[in-house]
């Protein structure tokens, strides 16, 4: 068993900017008190914080670490396979290097916790991951296998595929409309056979499809990720999904804070960014770190992500410290990159505050996180020391 001490704790739960300890045993928080938890439990390892800033691991929502290493080019970018607009029987996974350096460097950095999964190329593209950010396997760093089926509308499937179809927002919508009404049709069947068997009678089987065989799981609660910059994309987006009952976010949603009315409406989930970096195509024009603070004055649901390596993992911070410089209150900010974000992904039962029973998922800072000359000293992932200089 191990106490931290004397820290200025941020549980992202109701203990924030107190002085406070946390008790871990092994892979768990047991206990997190307001006081010195070394005289409750006094013969225990003890690491004294002395007033530093502690926290809960970074969770990223959406990036693509372990699938496009930054610097091996096309031999180590497993991202996107663009043969065909319609994947879904794509598992994320099964690209996922544990190697890719970025792993260590985002640990180092306070990342613990990613849900990481295929591109934007395909308007649907497979399958996203959540994994913790050290292990030698895939086996040893996976929190969930299969969390999210990945769809995308806009400029990335028009580019990828502008040669052979769909070139067009309408095509991109029907043809996404057309496998999920293809998808529906199979699980029925299934369903359908299922029941007249179990009733006795003989049938013939459907015809087994893979695609639609992993497909079908969006109307069995497996949740959507759906790749949307624009307002109108973002409004087809909310569309298509209310159309089947989706349960789904918007991913970027960079003109989300646009069209407040229309998200707090629907009820929309947002997971924004990454809006740190240039404007690097048309559909990013309306790219700021206003974006936030709408979203968060009108009560829409928002967490944010890097889309490593679009920006990577390290500047997570620096990203978030310019959300809260347009205006967004400081502790909704590092909500948002915590338990806001564990919490839209489905993992905020284990990951994303400190609080008992949760994964010891700890990262302590020397000063503010968000200031531009704060370290690191401390980083413990499922209770293991990482990092130490303190």
């Amino acid at each position: 068993m191990i106490v931290i001490k004397n820290c200025n704790l941020w549980t992202m739960e109701d203990i924030n900017n107190e002085k406070g300890s946390i008790l871990i045993d092994g892979k768990k928080i047991v206990e997190v008190s307001k006081e010195d938890l070394s005289i409750k439990y006094p013969s225990i390892k003890v690491i004294d914080a002395k007033n530093l800033f502690v926290m809960p691991g970074i969770v990223d929502p959406h990036c693509h670490i372990g699938m496009m290493e930054q610097i091996y080019g096309w031999p180590g970018s497993d991202t996107n396979e663009i043969t065909n607009p319609i994947t879904p029987e794509l598992k994320g996974i099964e690209s996922i290097k544990p190697h890719d350096a970025s792993f260590k460097e985002a640990l180092e950095n306070g990342v613990t916790t990613v849900c990481t999964g295929p591109g934007s190329a395909n308007i649907i593209g497979g399958t996203f991951t959540i994994l913790k950010t050290k292990g030698k396997t895939v086996f040893d760093m996976m929190v969930k296998e299969e969390v999210a089926m990945k769809m995308a509308l806009g400029e990335n499937p028009k580019r990828c595929y502008k040669d052979k179809g769909p070139s067009t927002r309408m095509a991109n919508a029907a043809i996404l409309r057309n496998a999920l009404t293809e998808a529906k049709l199979y699980k029925e069947s299934w369903d359908n056979y299922y029941k007249e068997i179990k009733e006795g009678k003989e049938l013939t089987k459907p015809s087994f499809n893979q695609k639609y065989e992993s497909l079908k799981r969006v109307f069995e609660g497996l949740k959507v990720k759906i790749h949307a910059h624009q307002a109108d994309d973002i409004v087809t987006a909310v569309k298509i999904s209310e159309e089947f009952n989706l349960d789904y976010t918007i991913e970027h949603a960079t003109e989300g804070y646009l069209i407040p009315e229309f998200l707090k409406e629907h009820h929309v989930k947002c997971i924004l960014g990454p809006t740190l970096g240039d404007k690097s195509k048309y559909e990013l024009k309306a790219k700021s770190f206003n974006s936030a603070k709408v979203l968060y004055e009108n009560n829409i649901p928002f967490a944010f992500m890097s889309d490593h390596p679009v920006i990577t993992l390290n500047t997570t911070l620096a990203q978030t410290g310019l959300f809260v410089k347009a205006g967004l209150p400081y502790l909704e900010a590092l909500k948002a990159n915590t338990i806001y974000a564990a919490k839209i992904i489905g993992v905020d039962d284990i990951v994303g505050s400190i609080k008992k029973d949760k994964d010891a998922d700890i990262v302590i800072y020397d000063k503010d996180p968000l200031r531009y000359d704060s370290y690191i000293v401390f980083v413990m992932l499922n209770g293991n020391i990482e990092v130490n200089k303190l």
